[in-house]
Formats: structure tokens, C-alpha cells, sequence
């Protein structure tokens, strides 16, 4: 007998979700996990930054944003692009669209 597979879409999302980023978890095994983020219009708070254990490799589906780096550093990001983040390097969500939101896969792990 063939057991029932976990299934979905990345893009459609519950009715009445919270205020602010939407997250949530597709898998998580140790060592890794994969999120799916709803942005729409969310930042990082000014001053605040992502410190993490894990390395991040994360890719936009929809909508465009800034990332913001410790170092001055910034990047764009639109539909279908990619970044690579390694752990220990600060870094910001500094814009993000309303319109399309942004939807995100992060793919968050800790190197062997």
C-alpha cells in the first residue's frame, strides 16, 4: 500500500495570514532545513542583522528585493535569481515588493 506523500504549491498561501514575513518549513532533517518565505513589502529592522549558524542559499520565485550586506555591500535581486550566503556573514532583507510579493526558498544548512 502506497502511503500518502507530502505535497503542495509554492504559490498559493492559507487565507488570513499574519501580519509581516510568512515562513514555513517544506523539510527539515538534521543539519538542514528548507523554508518558504511570503515577503510583502517586509525588511529586516534598521540596525538589525542576520548573524547565522548555517549557510543560506536562497532563491526569489517572485517579486524583486535587496539584500544588504555588514560591508556596504548590496544586491538586487528579480524573479528566478539566486544567491549564496555563507554562515557568519551579516547581512539584511533592506526592500522587498508588495506588488508582486516576494516569495523565497531558503535553503539553510550547516556545512560537513
Amino acid at each position: 500500500m502506497r502511503r500518502e506523500m507530502p505535497r503542495g504549491n509554492l504559490f498559493e498561501f492559507p487565507e488570513n495570514l499574519p501580519e509581516g514575513e510568512f515562513f514555513e518549513n517544506l523539510l527539515k532533517a538534521p543539519g538542514v532545513r528548507l523554508e518558504r518565505i511570503l515577503s510583502r513589502g517586509d525588511v529586516t529592522p534598521p540596525g538589525e542583522w542576520y548573524d547565522q549558524e548555517e549557510d543560506e542559499w536562497v532563491v526569489l520565485l517572485r517579486g524583486e528585493a535587496v539584500i544588504e550586506y555588514a560591508d556596504g555591500g548590496k544586491i538586487r535581486l528579480f524573479r528566478g535569481d539566486w544567491v549564496f550566503i555563507p554562515a557568519h556573514v551579516p547581512h539584511r532583507v533592506a526592500w522587498t515588493s508588495v506588488d508582486p510579493p516576494c516569495v523565497w526558498l531558503a535553503l539553510k544548512y550547516v556545512a560537513l
